[in-house]
């Protein structure tokens, strides 16, 4: 299942050379959360789409809204900073998963998602 979860991102993203995170409103901070697979470790998430960022942007964040972030910017800016911090990514949360189901929150180590995002990025 986490295979077919970064594969449907990485196509999505592939075609638009972009993904999208929340950012606070006043444009301070991202979500960044406790990774539930990891202890002590951060983690981003991540969506292809405008969309489904846009379905997270309730509750606890409502005060965020979707961003998006461009392969080359990922790979220039975000990725040396993301990694001081030790920050890992979550890709495409799903609001309706149930927290028991591990598989819905894939959670990627920072040079691996880089790596994949390296392959499909078009110049």
């Amino acid at each position: 299942m986490n295979s077919t979860i970064l594969n449907t991102f990485l196509v999505d993203v592939k075609n638009t050379q972009s993904f999208w995170a929340l950012q606070e409103k006043s444009g301070e901070d991202w979500v960044v959360l406790d990774s539930i697979n990891f202890e002590n470790t951060e983690v981003m998430p991540l969506w292809s789409n405008q969309e489904l960022a846009q379905k997270h942007c309730t509750d606890e964040w409502e005060q965020y809204v979707p961003i998006k972030i461009t392969l080359s910017d990922w790979l220039e800016f975000w990725l040396e900073d993301l990694s001081e911090d030790g920050v890992i990514v979550g890709i495409n949360w799903q609001e309706e998963s149930s927290q028991d189901e591990e598989n819905e929150y894939l959670e990627l180590d920072l040079a691996e998602f880089s790596q994949a995002l390296a392959e499909i990025e078009t110049l």
